[in-house]
């Protein structure tokens, strides 16, 4: 055991020599700017926000006490969207509810405006449904691969985990989306940079780093 620890940790050393020897792998920057859209919360922000999207601007609500009352949630966030067509948090707030109430098809106009607004909880999420088919969203693991890494670019910290934990994993093989050992590793440092002071995120970073440098997978 203790053998093929310190293999392991010669392996990363050498992959991350070679790594620096190349130079920093330029990540394309963000663009999502919070900032162009209305943060003053509406009855959608309060009855739909999700309490992992680091973009919300009223207290996350878990499903279970948003199914208590699907009707005004979604009432709420459809007037939202009317009068602000254009915002993508009250987009995918409205396809949030839509999907939990089983309206996944009414839900997917909603879902791909909030993707065009690269709403970072959108990309991620919709990203995951891609890969699941749920919420009678279409499968397609390459679709997939194509939002959760945008996600990570706008700095969400599920796609800067979630993305190169699926890469490694062989999920998006044969699809066109970049997984390129370098940027992985970036997202993965940006990812523990997120997280410092938090042990267990910081070991859970930390354990995908080392999958990551010792992969076969990921060139």
């Amino acid at each position: 055991m203790v053998k093929k620890t310190v293999q392991g940790s010669l392996v990363a050393f050498v992959v991350t020599s070679l790594c620096a020897a190349a130079g920093a792998v330029e990540v394309p920057k963000p663009s999502f700017d919070a900032k162009k859209f209305s943060q003053e919360p509406t009855a959608c922000d309060l009855l739909a926000a999700h309490p992992d999207d680091p973009d919300r601007v009223a207290p996350g609500r878990e499903r279970a006490e948003i199914a208590k009352d699907y009707a005004g949630a979604i009432a709420a966030c459809e007037s939202a969207v009317a009068r602000d067509p254009e915002h993508p948090r009250l987009r995918y707030q409205l396809a949030r509810v839509l999907g939990y109430s089983g309206q996944g098809k009414l839900a997917m106009p909603h879902r791909e405006k909030a993707i065009a607004g690269r709403y970072p909880q959108a990309l991620f999420v919709n990203g995951f449904l891609y890969l699941t088919g749920q919420n009678e969203n279409p499968q397609d693991a390459c679709k997939a691969g194509e939002l959760m890494r945008e996600s990570a670019i706008e700095g969400r910290l599920a796609g800067l985990l979630g993305f190169p934990r699926y890469a490694m994993q062989g999920t998006f093989a044969g699809c066109t989306v970049k997984q390129d050992r370098a940027e992985l590793l970036a997202f993965l440092d940006a990812a523990r940079q997120r997280v410092a002071g938090d042990f267990y995120r910081t070991m859970l970073v930390d354990l995908l780093r080392e999958d990551l440098l010792a992969s076969e997978t990921i060139r």
